[in-house]
């Protein structure tokens, strides 16, 4: 007997070796080995069209790598890796969403645009965003755009994070007319001094941006996701005061999230936008990771959003909000563990490599889930990507178990297809067939280049805690090395009769191979039809137009708050109604729940429309409306819509108006 259980504790490494082989075989035929990926692909149909640039933008320059603190030299193309970002809103004032915010890595410029598809009454000249006469410097470079109306005036601003400085808000005026660099007043989002021109303020390194109204007061608050700590990371000339992460798996010396308060503003043509910093709102243990990702929604029926923080190197957060409408404040709650589940699969407990996170009703039933970008490279490094499904029966529920520390989520991204793709980043869920099934697009890759380096990074990862943190002790990583670095978009579809999704993006013309890293997706047409917009990292951006065929029945909501003053020159039917959630429900009782998402994941922003498909089913829907007013009072409003474009205006009721 002992020598038989010895012959066979020899065999398992082998087995287990057969076993990995045949599951990574499987994920490598992902995308086009998936019985009905035919099918389901054929119901889908997105064409590129070309992007309108400032004149004389393709002929500039267009670099490849960054400058870097001496210390990260010889992993450059690792710390260039990320920056590349893309936004689909209204920067017009139209009611479309057809303008683009676009950070181009290859210029370090912020490209302000419109859509191909924006008729011409919206197109206006692309420019590019200038800070001046803010401070900046060599050692700074954008890294995301977030549309915003963060001065509450009607019109759209837009926030723009870096790395090595501070965020700056870009105020559209009251006097503006049409959409140029002239009307934007650049303001700090962070208060700073400066007596000689120069910048002084931290040198936060953001990776990650969710704007809710986290108070509860109808107010945009701002949660800024940080990767490196403050130091000289894209300084040549700086300090050896650089550092890596110091685990590969439970990392707490990044630079964390950041929750700003919205406290004051004016419009008009100076117009102003005041924050304060709440720095105990985040739990110490939750406020210090290498941030990749944020979002937020309302998990819990009060009308005030909970928030997910997706971290590279350790654990993600997901963060129940207690907060007043005087002080922010979250709770860190956790996953229940079973004897079946790996300890990866419980919220907030993962070791896994958190790059992007969205919310959604992926299974139709009137509560968010969690779809969150690990990474999943075939024969590289095979975590898993995650799809977290609410297992609470009702918001109440949800809310009594957070209330004593528990997050009812269930990770079910293998049953249901979405487990592997590559290095993921961004993600984003969406309807675009107008099914009433939610389809998944993922970016995906890391560093293209001629020579694979991944087994070096196999290495790094065997390696010990103690070293990982000093740069030097990490492997090669400069131009012309690879890492998953030809890994295409990944697009999982449903279709309309399909429960598991299928990787189809080769099929739909989507998988060009080279590093993505933000996706936007808006209603650029206003005819129920979602748009995808795509930004990679050191190539061009790509906007697809969705001409899927045969879509389905949609409601699509424009959710307006009304504004002091005459409307003119970019405002817009009103300020978009921050916190505001969604449900809908069919006559035979099917449930979906959407959000305006004020902007959220890694580096794309979605358009402010709440977009429902429904198939075949094209009769009146039941709308069920939650938001707080500006006094910090919450509202609840059911009413009956005809499917189609609805504007509505929420202030102690819901009014249907004119979208004109």
């Amino acid at each position: 007997m002992a020598e038989f259980a010895e012959r066979m504790r020899k065999l398992v490494p082998g087995v287990a070796t057969v076993l990995v082989g045949a599951s990574l075989f499987a994920v490598t035929q992902n995308a086009v080995a998936v019985p009905g990926g035919d099918e389901i692909a054929a119901q889908y149909k997105f064409r590129e069209l070309p992007i309108a640039l400032p004149a004389g933008y393709e002929d500039r320059r267009m670099n490849d790598v960054r400058e870097v603190n001496p210390a990260y030299f010889r992993i450059r193309s690792w710390v260039s890796s990320v920056g590349a970002g893309i936004a689909i809103n209204d920067l017009t004032g139209h009611g479309r969403a057809n303008s683009m915010c676009i950070v181009d890595t290859r210029t370090d410029e912020v490209v302000v645009t419109h859509t191909p598809t924006a008729p011409e009454a919206d197109r206006f000249t692309p420019f590019l965003l200038d800070p001046a006469p803010l401070p900046m410097g060599r050692a700074m470079a954008p890294t995301g755009c977030t549309p915003g109306d963060f001065n509450m005036d009607g019109r759209t601003d837009l926030l723009v994070t870096y790395w090595g400085r501070t965020p700056i808000l870009y105020l559209a005026e009251a006097g503006a007319e049409t959409v140029e660099l002239n009307s934007y007043t650049p303001q700090e989002l962070v208060p700073q001094v400066t007596v000689d021109g120069k910048y002084h303020g931290p040198k936060w390194h953001t990776n990650a941006v969710t704007v809710a109204d986290l108070a509860g007061n109808g107010r945009p608050d701002i949660i800024i996701g940080n990767y490196f700590p403050d130091s000289d990371v894209l300084d040549p000339l700086g300090q050896n005061n650089v550092t890596m992460n110091d685990s590969l798996s439970s990392a707490l010396n990044g630079g964390g999230s950041h929750v700003l308060r919205w406290h004051s503003a004016t419009a008009g043509d100076r117009p102003t936008a005041d924050y304060v910093l709440e720095a105990d709102a985040i739990p110490y243990l939750a406020a210090n990771g290498w941030t990749l990702g944020l979002s937020s929604a309302d998990m819990t029926g009060d009308a005030l959003p909970e928030v997910y923080i997706a971290n590279d190197f350790g654990h993600d957060f997901m963060l129940h909000n207690t907060s007043t409408k005087d002080r922010i404040k979250f709770a860190v709650v956790e996953g229940e563990r079973t004897a079946t589940t790996p300890k990866s699969f419980i919220v907030g407990n993962d070791s896994f490599k958190g790059m992007g996170v969205d919310f959604a009703d992926v299974d139709r039933n009137g509560s968010f889930d969690m779809a969150v970008s690990n990474i999943t490279t075939a024969w590289g490094l095979e975590e898993s990507h995650f799809l977290w499904v609410n297992d609470a029966e009702s918001p109440e529920r949800m809310q009594a178990e957070m209330s004593r520390g528990v997050a009812k989520f269930t990770q079910r991204a293998q049953n249901l297809g979405t487990a592997w793709s590559g290095w993921g980043w961004d993600i984003k869920m969406a309807d675009f067939t107008n099914s009433g099934n939610l389809d998944v697009v993922q970016a995906t890759g890391f560093v293209k280049g001629d020579i694979d380096r991944w087994p070096w990074l196999q290495e790094l990862a065997m390696s010990n805690d103690m070293l990982v943190a000093n740069p030097a002790m990490w492997p090669n990583m400069q131009p012309g090395d690879d890492i998953s670095g030809h890994e295409p978009l990944a697009f999982f579809a449903r279709g309309r009769h399909h429960d598991q999704f299928v990787n189809v993006s080769e099929r739909l013309g989507l998988a060009v191979e080279h590093p993505t890293r933000g996706v936007a997706t808006g209603d650029t047409t206003r005819t129920g039809a979602l748009d995808l917009a795509v930004a990679r990292q050191w190539g061009p951006p790509a906007f697809y137009a969705n001409e899927s065929p045969d879509r389905g029945g949609h409601l699509t909501l424009h959710l307006y708050r009304p504004v002091d003053g005459r409307r003119t020159g970019l405002s817009g039917p009103g300020t978009p109604v921050y916190g505001a959630t969604v449900e809908v429900t069919t006559p035979d009782g099917r449930k979906q729940v959407s959000q305006l998402d004020g902007g959220g994941g890694h580096s794309g922003k979605r358009s402010f429309d709440v977009h429902f498909g429904f198939g075949d089913y094209t009769g009146p829907v039941s709308v069920e409306l939650r938001w707080h007013d500006l006094d910090g009072r919450a509202h609840e409003q059911t009413t009956r819509l005809e499917q189609g474009d609805r504007t509505l205006v929420l202030t102690s009721t819901a009014q249907e108006v004119s979208a004109k």
